[in-house]
């Protein structure tokens, strides 16, 4: 109803478009003719319209019932959907409460590992048929081809360094396979080696070698091809072999060597003892070896330098150098000699001391007489020695100990030991004693002992637990010295102490200064041994690889043998371990007797001082300043010397004459600088400044100090210099009353001094006395007699 109305209405409003198209087409009375032929056309096109709309119309009431149809069709999906989702939970329910499926896999599994072990089982020995194919083909090509021979044994090699990298992830699985391949593998060489070695032993028998073979010879064709077939061998084995390895030609040539060894020197007779070791063993060793050195190297150098020249090995000696490749093939039955008077040493420790020596000389003679590097290029054979010291140098340094320290008392306990060794240097130098220079010599032997042993642990192990204890002993015997005086001649060491009569009277004289010169010259001489052997290659070696091994293991506790940081640290250096390129080898040590020899030198400045103080005490009392005589000019150089100054002189003498011969230039200049300086003062003070003097006094005084000056000066070229204060003032003391010349007379000289400064030091300087202050001048006038008048 609606829509009928709305259409009336809108068929009641008029059309634009028709109105449009009326106007088109009725444009004049003239086109109404042809209305009806308009009407007509209309007509058709409403007709065309019409058609198109019914066809409309049933298109959508198709699609309309199509998407109907779509609509009732997925509704019916989605219910059976949440049908059958509802089954399978249901049925899964059912299955989960249900104990089936379980019952059906404990069923299976049996035959499962049934079959996982017959699958195994077939692996295993299909691989231990190709193990054994691998075998077969490797021996079916000795020994007529060595080549041929490695291509299987090398697979089989690989095999089993293959298994064996596997076996670790898989959690040692197949143990048995791993090892029955590697057995396997060390039997076929040791098969192909025996097949070779017998093909070599019959040539060697046919030429019945060595007894028929001259050194000077040729090998012949048969021998030179049977020799190259072992090479070829042995030449993958040689290339990668980690160790050193035995020419299996040159072992082969050996064993007659070999058996005429254990027959000289490892049976019954006597030069199988230990003791012939060192006598007969060795030499006749290096003999053997220098006696078929040419024969080697004429007739099959050419042969190991095509082999191994331009390989991985073509510089160790041990491949190439024939005489080397003989010496490591006659190692073993030196080895084995080796062991046996081993034995003996561990039983006596003397017998182990020279025995390591001998070794160590074997080695030395081997590496030097024909180049043996034992296969390693860099750092070189480490030698027998090295081999024994592995197993027992805890053994040996505690016999090497036990015999240094014996000694090191020997040498203390000696009837000279702290006696100076006046002839030890020329003159100008320090004296030790003859127990410092006894002791360093000692060092010295011990050094030589270790320097050639290989391992750093060891030599470091040698040098603290031998070294430094015998220089820390001996520290302690200097300390003790030092100790021991200063009780005696301290009021507090006496009173706490007490001291004999025999202790005092050993340092009258010069007991005292000798008694100091000991220790001062025994610790300068170790301080400079000490620092010259810093100096020395070995001992710079020593050092770089402990800064190394120390900050390399930095955090670790423990730095070598045993030994932490701290405990290297306080016995060798404090710089061990630091960045900075400071520090020697006996840095702690050096410092130690430094300290020593500071003290014994203060000690004998201060005997030298209390002596003069002694010698010059009666001179210091002397009354008669103040004589009088009736020269005005008195010549002092004609007076004679003061007889209390007599005694004080000769202890002069000797003191200056003593010390002149124990101690160096640069230490006897020192300690007489401070000791004279100290008599100026004590002249200074308690005659000079203390006493009055008339001319004739004045002139006494300046001839006394000119005997003093003459006799330092000489011992000590321009010594009196020390005393130029004293020297200038005697000089200002002494002037005349009255000059006879143009020489200031002492009346002069007190006006302008007493004047100002100014003018007191201008004339101190024309007088040639500007040591002279203007104070001690006036003070030094005002002693004069004269002037006090």
């Amino acid at each position: 109803m609606a829509t009928g109305s709305l259409a009336r209405s809108h068929s009641m409003e008029p059309d634009i478009r028709l109105e449009d198209y009326l106007d088109d087409k009725l444009q004049s009375t003239a086109d109404f003719e042809n209305l009806d032929s308009l009407i007509a056309s209309v007509e058709v096109q409403r007709s065309q319209l019409q058609t198109q709309l019914d066809d409309a119309v049933r298109e959508l009431e198709d699609v309309r019932r199509a998407a109907q149809d779509r609509r009732g069709g997925l509704s019916q999906s989605i219910a059976e959907f949440h049908t059958l989702q509802q089954s399978i939970d249901a049925r899964l329910k059912i299955v989960a409460n249900s104990a089936a499926p379980d019952e059906a896999i404990q069923r299976l599994e049996g035959p499962m590992r049934q079959l996982h072990k017959v699958e195994l089982a077939y692996q295993y020995v299909s691989l231990l048929q190709d193990v054994e194919n691998m075998r077969l083909e490797a021996r079916s090509h000795l020994p007529h081809s060595p080549k041929a021979a490695l291509e299987p044994y090398s697979r089989l090699k690989q095999l089993g360094a293959r298994l064996r990298a596997l076996q670790g992830p898989a959690d040692g699985a197949a143990t048995h396979l791993v090892e029955h391949v590697e057995a396997t593998t060390e039997t076929l060489w040791k098969e192909m080696k025996n097949i070779m070695s017998q093909e070599m032993d019959a040539v060697l028998k046919k030429r019945n070698w060595p007894h028929e073979v001259d050194v000077s010879s040729e090998m012949d064709s048969e021998w030179f091809q049977c020799f190259e077939k072992l090479v070829d061998l042995q030449v993958p084995e040689v290339l990668y072999s980690e160790s050193a390895v035995t020419l299996l030609p040159f072992e082969a040539m050996a064993k007659p060597f070999a058996q005429w060894f254990r027959f000289q020197f490892m049976g019954s007779n006597t030069t199988s003892t230990p003791q012939a070791f060192g006598t007969f063993c060795i030499p006749q060793f290096i003999s053997l070896v220098d006696k078929w050195e040419g024969f080697f190297r004429e007739n099959v150098g050419h042969i190991l330098f095509s082999r191994f020249r331009d390989t991985s090995v073509g510089e160790m000696s041990i491949y190439v150098d024939p005489a080397c490749a003989l010496i490591t093939a006659m190692l073993p039955v030196m080895r084995e000699k080796i062991d046996m008077v081993i034995q003996e040493g561990l039983k006596n420790p003397q017998f182990l001391s020279s025995l390591m020596i001998q070794i160590m000389n074997l080695d030395d003679e081997l590496r030097s007489r024909f180049n043996y590097d034992g296969g390693n290029q860099e750092q070189g054979w480490a030698g027998l020695a090295s081999e024994v010291l592995n197993k027992h140098f805890d053994v040996w340094l505690k016999a090497e100990k036990e015999f240094a320290l014996e000694r090191f008392r020997a040498i203390l306990n000696s009837a000279d030991a702290r006696n100076i060794d006046y002839d030890y240097s020329t003159p100008g130098k320090m004296k030790p004693t003859y127990g410092a220079v006894r002791v360093t010599d000692l060092l010295r032997t011990i050094t030589s002992q270790y320097e050639r042993v290989r391992r750093f642990t060891h030599k470091l192990r040698f040098l603290i637990d031998i070294q430094l204890e015998i220089l820390d002993q001996y520290h302690d015997r200097l300390k003790d010295s030092l100790d021991a005086y200063y009780t005696i001649t301290s009021t507090i060491g006496r009173t706490l102490h007490g001291v004999t009569r025999d202790q005092l009277a050993a340092l009258e004289g010069t007991g005292a200064f000798e008694t100091l010169c000991k220790v001062l010259g025994s610790s300068d001489h170790i301080v400079a041994t000490l620092k010259d052997w810093s100096n020395e290659e070995f001992f710079i070696t020593l050092w770089e690889e402990l800064q190394t091994r120390a900050r390399r293991n930095s955090g670790q506790e423990t730095l070598a043998g045993g030994m932490s940081h701290e405990a290297v640290k306080d016995r060798i250096s404090s710089a061990v371990g630091s960045d900075k390129d400071t520090g020697i080898l006996f840095d702690e040590t050096i410092a130690a007797y430094s300290f020593r020899r500071k003290t014994a030198e203060e000690f004998l400045v201060s005997a030298l001082i209390d002596s003069h103080q002694k010698a010059f005490r009666p001179y210091l009392g002397k009354p008669q300043w103040t004589t009088i005589s009736s020269d005005v000019n008195i010549d002092a150089s004609q007076l004679a010397i003061t007889p209390e100054l007599d005694e004080p002189l000769k202890i002069l003498k000797r003191n200056l004459t003593f010390l002149a011969s124990a101690l160096s230039t640069a230490v006897y200049r020192r300690i007489w600088r401070i000791a004279l300086e100290k008599l100026q003062d004590m002249l200074w003070g308690d005659v000079l400044l203390r006493q009055n003097f008339t001319t004739l006094g004045a002139a006494q005084l300046v001839r006394d100090l000119q005997a003093i000056f003459s006799l330092v000066d000489r011992h000590i070229p321009d010594g009196s210099l020390m005393m130029s204060t004293l020297q200038d003032g005697a000089q200002l003391l002494n002037l005349p009353v009255a000059s006879g010349g143009e020489g200031v007379t002492l009346q002069q000289a007190s006006d302008r001094i007493f004047t100002d400064n100014t003018e007191a030091k201008k004339t101190l300087a024309e007088l040639g006395l500007e040591s002279l202050t203007p104070a001690n001048a006036r003070k030094i006038l005002q002693r004069r007699v004269e002037y006090s008048e």
